[in-house]
């Protein structure tokens, strides 16, 4: 692009340096159509067919094809879609249990087909595979002279698992179109070849989730994140899409047609700020306007004058900004992301419940603790579902069976947001409504880490009195009349715990099994032991006792113990029972505060 900038002189041309795309990369998208109607209809196979809404509040969250093609939207008013389509069929999916379990199903289907453990979930409904590895090994073993008659390999190790496939021609849909007779002469680009395969592992798999699960979904196939979710919208539902850079600029002008809010990555401050630049506007009002960064398009940015990652940069710069976003933006408007595809873990970063009052704010005592003590309880019941495994030691005959933490957090945060009180604003122009949240963070307390005796009502009882209503107080300091539209309660920083039999930098984490290792030590140091004979009836200077670890709150937990020294003689010094002591929460034994620090951290890397 080149742009004419003016100088003492004469004018001068400035040409504005377009990022480099790395395509050695093979990134596969799969986005579930109609996630949550669609999880209803496979519980109910009655309502295939039927116009089907899911409802959130007075708001219809999502709905499926045959509603929508009746008229029916997302986000709509649920009066209103009624209006719309008087036989819609309306359900309840403020409980996301049922989309979570089905999430997390479909995304360990993936996972098993991966070879790098690259597949990473975005939302409920989208995963990110990264099959390079997979593509590069079948690329290999192609035979130019039996192309309709490959067969793709699923597992280095069975060279019979696998599928067989028609290396003539893609799977589904090609961006840009190509005729189905040029695509021999195509197979001479070694991309365009890798994406052959990678659209028919695409298609397998697809198809694989539609048999097994009865999950339609559309698919991207691309060398970036980007450039693969935007290749899935393409031709939705139920399909594919490869996206192809047979000429220099198919890449480009496959981005330029798109709106500047369409690219992700490009948020709606971001684009306000950029289509403000542009059009030289001002916007004003609410951020979550649709019209925000669609006024614009990619190449409408690229194209104005002047612009630049530097220029971005300076349109971008304000109290908070984030360093480097120019540059982040204007790669992204190239269709250039070195973001990898995460590697799957079992174990969430954070664990987020929220609720929203936008129709019915809340504003008395009384509510707040109420709202308070429901996401509490849906918090520990989703910590215990996501955090917690059932281990089995067959070496020690009494805990045969126990649950215990695979992670835990060590962070709890509260998030509010109050609309304008009725009255506030005294102007004549409404200010706009902001959508920010404000938060206070804490440790998270021990007890709700207590699987033993505690109920999930009566540790969300006691996290919202001794913690969570403190924390609202601190964020909101009036006695009522708050407007709240939104609680979210978060956990957070979470912290890998080995399980029995696991080195503590091993797979499942970076922790170490404390408890068993005091349960086994004895055995385990028999053959280095020197032992006393002589009797020990004249030894009185000291015992030790061995007591099951009572956790905070209560009860005893069995997969713990600690070795208690009682001294007889006074002038011993026992530190272990001083007041300026805290007992571990995993490990039950009792540490001494200045140590607590490096105490954490030995339980969170590995041996």
């Amino acid at each position: 692009m080149k742009t004419a900038a003016l100088t003492s002189g004469r004018a001068t041309t400035i040409v504005a340096r377009a990022p480099r795309r790395n395509d050695s990369r093979v990134i596969l998208h799969f986005d579930y159509d109609c996630f949550y109607a669609s999880v209803f209809e496979n519980a109910n196979p009655s309502l295939k067919g039927l116009p089907l809404g899911v409802k959130q509040k007075s708001i219809l969250a999502t709905c499926n094809y045959a509603a929508r093609a009746r008229g029916v939207k997302k986000l709509m008013l649920i009066s209103e879609a009624q209006k719309i389509c008087p036989e819609i069929v309306i359900l309840n999916g403020e409980d996301l249990t049922p989309f979570r379990d089905a999430s997390k199903k479909l995304w360990s289907f993936l996972r098993r087909h991966s070879w790098n453990d690259h597949v990473e979930r975005l939302g409920l409904d989208e995963v990110f595979l990264d099959a390079t590895d997979m593509v590069e090994y079948n690329q290999e073993l192609l035979n130019r002279n039996a192309l309709n008659h490959s067969f793709f390999q699923l597992s280095r190790q069975d060279p019979e698992k696998g599928f067989s496939f028609d290396a003539t021609r893609f799977f589904g849909c090609v961006h840009p179109r190509i005729d189905p007779k040029d695509v021999v002469s195509v197979l001479d680009n070694p991309l365009c070849v890798r994406m052959l395969l990678a659209s028919h592992l695409a298609g397998y798999l697809r198809l694989k989730i539609e048999e097994d699960f009865g999950y339609t979904s559309s698919g991207g196939i691309s060398t970036n994140k980007v450039l693969a979710k935007l290749a899935g919208s393409v031709n939705k539902p139920k399909n594919q899409t490869t996206l192809l850079s047979i000429r220099e600029d198919d890449i480009q002008d496959f981005m330029d047609s798109h709106k500047l809010r369409q690219i992700p990555g490009i948020g709606s401050r971001i684009a306000q700020l950029i289509q403000d630049h542009v059009l030289s506007t001002k916007t004003t009002g609410d951020l979550h306007d649709l019209e925000i960064g669609a006024k614009v398009t990619v190449r409408d940015v690229r194209q104005h004058p002047g612009m630049s990652a530097d220029q971005l940069e300076r349109v971008l710069d304000r109290p908070g900004a984030e360093r480097g976003s120019g540059e982040k933006v204007w790669n992204l408007l190239h269709g250039v992301d070195a973001s990898e595809v995460k590697e799957a873990s079992d174990v969430p970063t954070q664990i987020s419940i929220e609720d929203t009052y936008m129709s019915r704010p809340l504003n008395t005592p009384a509510e707040i603790t109420r709202e308070l003590h429901a996401l509490a309880a849906s918090l520990v019941r989703r910590m215990r579902v996501d955090l917690v495994v059932d281990e089995v030691d067959p070496s020690d005959p009494v805990l045969q069976k126990q649950q215990r933490w695979a992670a835990y957090p060590k962070t709890l945060r509260l998030s509010t947001r109050c609309r304008p009180k009725p009255g506030a604003n005294t102007t004549s122009t409404p200010a706009p409504e902001s959508f920010s949240r404000n938060s206070r963070s804490q440790l998270l307390p021990s007890f709700v880490l207590n699987l033993k005796d505690e109920s999930v009502e009566s540790v969300a009882e006691r996290l919202t009195s001794e913690t969570l209503l403190p924390l609202f107080r601190r964020l909101n300091p009036e006695r009522q009349g708050w407007n709240l539209a939104l609680i979210n309660i978060c956990v957070t920083n979470m912290v890998m715990v080995a399980g029995s039999g696991e080195a503590g930098n091993g797979a499942a984490g970076g922790g170490r099994d404390i408890a068993r290792m005091f349960r086994t030590q004895e055995d385990k140091l028999r053959e280095w032991t020197v032992y006393d004979t002589t009797s020990v009836e004249d030894d009185t200077a000291s015992m030790d006792i061995i007591r099951p670890v009572e956790k905070e709150g209560g009860g005893e937990n069995p997969a713990a113990v600690e070795v208690i020294g009682i001294s007889l003689d006074p002038d011993s010094d026992a530190w272990e029972e001083e007041d300026e002591s805290y007992r571990c929460h995993l490990c039950g034994h009792a540490i001494p505060v200045f140590a607590m620090s490096a105490h954490e951290r030995f339980h969170s890397i590995g041996d």
